[in-house]
């Protein structure tokens, strides 16, 4: 049974944060190559969740406009297939990789409001600057559970002036509230708390009601999208 925690609270580690799920295959084999090749040499948890966190932050590019609501395209090992994703299939392989390390991990939802949308995006979204249902890795490293949202990659950062999301293992990483401009840039609304694999169902219901064109595709457009 998937395990929900609370806003303000923190799972107990347990086999259930370190368990092959629906969403996160970590038995694939490509992901644990992947993982291995990533983790070689690291001497402790830290270093090998900081190493994930940078494959998974830059080895994707962020792409909101190639969002589906398939159920298939939100799984680990699918993710890694590609060579892009969003905020929540980014943290869904970040926290199957920790799995995979023997990291225990929990999938994070919040909503945030991106004070820099693109009018495209904006109008994307009905008009929308909140982004509900963003998505964070929960990772416990050396005793403590860690934030770490890999959403945005470090040329996409450089492309439009946004602050880098930076990780070292021992403090939260989270979006940046201001640019390098100084403008303010994400704010965080409300956390939903973190669940031990993806709540789909919910998740998909609440994300198609928010944003009617979520159905259309368009992975091409992500060019003159600012984060």
């Amino acid at each position: 049974m998937m395990i929900h925690t609370p806003s303000g609270a923190f799972p107990q580690p347990g086999p259930r944060y370190l368990a092959a799920t629906r969403f996160f295959d970590i038995d694939d084999v490509a992901l644990r190559t992947a993982v291995s090749t990533v983790c070689a040499g690291a001497l402790d948890d830290t270093e090998r969740a900081v190493r994930l966190f940078y494959w998974v932050r830059d080895g994707w590019r962020y792409d909101p406009f190639g969002v589906t609501m398939s159920a298939d395209a939100h799984v680990a090992s699918q993710v890694l297939a590609g060579d892009r994703g969003y905020c929540v299939s980014k943290a869904l392989l970040l926290c199957a990789a920790a799995r995979a390390a023997g990291i225990p991990s929990a999938i994070g939802l919040a909503d945030v409001t991106n004070h820099l949308t693109s009018e495209k995006l904006k109008q994307w979204m009905g008009g929308s600057t909140l982004f509900i249902n963003h998505g964070y890795a929960l990772l416990h490293i050396a005793g403590r559970w860690r934030k770490a949202a890999p959403a945005f990659n470090i040329q996409l950062c450089q492309r439009f002036g946004v602050m880098p999301t930076e990780f070292d293992g021992r403090a939260d990483a989270i979006l940046q509230e201001f640019d390098q401009h100084h403008r303010q840039h994400m704010s965080y609304v409300a956390d939903h708390g973190v669940w031990s694999d993806l709540p789909f169902e919910k998740f998909s219901a609440e994300m198609l009601a928010a944003y009617p064109n979520l159905a259309v595709a368009n992975g091409d457009a992500a060019h003159d999208f600012v984060p």
